[in-house]
């Protein structure tokens, strides 16, 4: 009996790490963003986001991602690299979620420029969206 304790105690504090693990990396990325639709109060699942540096003269994508059903991308900006202060773009590709939704939109894209310095801070970039509007904000 005291073999089944020992042994359901190990998993337990074994998936508590993992799970604490996973969170941490996530926590570690340096961007997110999260897409509310102002019609409905409900987040936007399925927009496209893209990320991109300002590299001299020319935008260098650096990572894509897709919002999730809460309307979110917890870790955009790419694992592999580390960040970098510099001027950067999220491009919300609201054009191809309308037309998927058939309705119409004013703004195919949505692209927020902004400036990130490396000093481990986390940005997050929500979205307000309407087909005919939106508004954006640095959140927490």
């Amino acid at each position: 009996m005291k073999t089944s304790y020992a042994l359901i105690a190990t998993l337990l504090m074994t998936a508590g790490t993992s799970a604490f693990a996973a969170q941490s990396a996530v926590v570690k990325n340096p961007l997110s963003v999260h897409v509310l639709n102002l019609q409905t109060g409900q987040p936007t699942a399925g927009i496209e986001v893209e990320l991109d540096q300002k590299q001299q003269d020319n935008w260098v994508k650096l990572a894509s991602g897709v919002t999730d059903n809460n309307g979110r991308i917890s870790a955009l900006f790419p694992q592999e690299k580390a960040a970098s202060t510099g001027s950067y773009r999220v491009v919300f590709k609201t054009g191809d979620f309308y037309k998927k939704e058939n309705q119409k939109t004013f703004f195919p894209e949505i692209p927020v420029e902004f400036n990130m310095d490396a000093n481990g801070e986390h940005y997050h970039i929500p979205l307000l969206l309407s087909p005919f509007g939106y508004s954006t904000y640095r959140g927490n």
